[in-house]
Parts: C-alpha cells; structure tokens; sequence
C-alpha cells in the first residue's frame, strides 16, 4: 500500500438484504470514528459522502427471484463510476455498506483498473447464488457470482465487460452456511473456500498464508470484501444474517493484520452492519477496528 489516499463512500443500500437496517450501516462506521482511525495512521481520506439509493416502487419488484433487481444494478452503476473515479484519482476506495449486494459495483469499478484482481472474500456466506439458485431472492446472495460472471445480465454487465474476476485468483474466508447451488458452484469451477471447519484444523495465519499466497499468484492487487457476519455473532451481533460459529475477534484482527503486512490493498467495501440489530454500536465498532489492522495499524 504506497498509496496514502483513501477515499470513503458510503452506500446505504438495504434493497440487496430486503431488510431494514443496514442502510444505517455507513453513518454507525462513521460515528465509530472510520476517518480519524484511518487519519492516525497517516492516510488523507476524502469523505465523499452517501451515494443515493432510490426507494422501490413496490414491495420488492416484479421478480420475486431478483428482488428490487432496478434499484440495485442503478445503485451499483453509480458506485462503480465513483470507485473507477477514485482509483483513477490515487486514492485505495474504502465503501462501507450498506448490505453486500453493493459489492458488485465496488468490484467493477477496481476491475477496470486492475484487469487482474485479487479477492479476499470473509463472510459466513458464500453469495455465490444466482436468481435460480437463491432461496430468498435477496441480491445480497449473489455478489460473488456476479463478480464471476454468473447471474442476470443487467448485473454482470455493470461497468460494461465481464467477468471482474477469476476463480483462480479468489477466495472465500469463514464459511459455514452455503446453499446447494452454491456448493455445486464452487465445485464446478474450483473455487477455494476456507470453511470454519479448516480454520479451526489449521488456524488463522496458515489459512491466511494460503489465501495470500492464491489472492496475490500473478495478480495486480487484492480487494477485500468484508462481511461482518464473517465474525462470531458474539463480537458482531449488529448484522442481518448471523451464523454462529464464526471467526474471534482475534481471528479478524490476524486476518487483516497478515493483509495489510501483505502491502497487496488496492480496495475493501465493509457491509451488512446493521444498528438496529446491534448493542451499542458494537459491530461498528469492531468494523471500525478492523479497518485499522486492514490499513497497517499496529500495537508497536
């Protein structure tokens, strides 16, 4: 990371989870103090504010297999153009959500600067679903494939080519819900996912030295996607689909710690802290604290 630009958007999207909440999810990050964390550690960070997302016009759209399919691909648009924007500028885009369908215009804007992009992907989920594998419906579900190439056209075509992504060059930390069509997928074309179960056999730092080592293999820089609900629901209990199990606070920290001695960061989107389901602000707290170790905090 020899940038030492960083530029924060907020993207109050809760149209992808089909659930309230999370569009406070910015504003609760930075009331946690995202911007003087980051200004500590010597970052100039621009504040562009909140992008606008529009109010559905019914319940949840036409259809109820892509819900708010409209609102979410406009959203995404503009979050793409301002995150290729920033990139263009010298600046690492840092995008707190805001739920994790906003993922997808995160990672098209970084993608038409770097052809070759890495990912670190933490979440308890494997958002590998597409309109026909979805349980739910919910975009929040389908970030991950879009990125990949899989999923409606109007998705994966935002920022105009696709894939963003490869398989090769992505992985999947702290795992432990994944739907059938999800496991058939990652299957299908060779997807690494580190599952609880592997965290737990091998710990944080082997699995952390893997993931590098895959994420960075002729890559030209690493975007991570940070879902909240990658972390144990007793550290992060402020978000919308908690699975318990997940990943100790030290496990987080670790993660991000081996990131950011990486020097690999190019960009990161924070998703699905959701206040109304939280304890004082904890969840956005620990995001907050994340962020720091992300972007090379250290005790010493």
């Amino acid at each position: 990371m020899n940038q030492k630009k960083v530029a924060l958007i907020g993207v109050p999207m809760d149209l992808g989870a089909d659930r309230r909440g999370v569009d406070m999810g910015p504003s609760a990050m930075r009331y946690a103090g995202v911007m003087a964390r980051l200004t500590r550690l010597g970052f100039h960070v621009d504040d562009v504010g909140d992008l606008v997302v529009p109010r559905p016009s019914g319940v949840a759209g036409q259809d109820l297999n892509l819900k708010h399919l409209p609102e979410v691909v406009e959203v995404n648009r503009n979050l793409a153009a301002t995150v290729s924007e920033k990139v263009r500028e010298g600046y690492i885009p840092l995008v707190l959500g805001g739920d994790h369908s906003i993922a997808i215009g995160t990672i098209a804007g970084v993608a038409q600067h770097y052809r070759n992009l890495g990912v670190l992907w933490f979440d308890a989920h494997g958002d590998l679903n597409t309109a026909e594998t979805s349980p739910s419906g919910n975009i929040h579900g389908m970030p991950l494939a879009v990125s990949l190439g899989f999923g409606h056209d109007d998705l994966v075509r935002i920022g105009g080519f696709a894939p963003k992504v490869r398989p090769e060059n992505v992985v999947i930390i702290g795992a432990r819900d994944l739907d059938p069509g999800e496991r058939e997928l990652i299957k299908r074309i060779g997807l690494r996912v580190f599952t609880m179960h592997e965290i737990d056999r091998l710990g944080m730092s082997r699995v952390m030295e893997e993931a590098l080592a895959i994420v960075t293999n002729g890559t030209d820089g690493v975007h991570l996607s940070l879902d909240l609900d990658a972390v144990d629901p007793h550290d992060a209990p402020g978000v919308g689909t908690p699975v318990v199990g997940g990943l100790t606070y030290r496990e987080s920290h670790l993660a991000m710690e081996m990131l950011a001695e990486a020097g690999v960061l190019v960009s990161a989107e924070v998703v699905e802290v959701n206040p109304i389901l939280d304890v004082e602000n904890r969840t956005a707290k620990v995001a907050v604290a994340l962020i720091g170790s992300a972007f090379g905090e250290k005790l010493l």
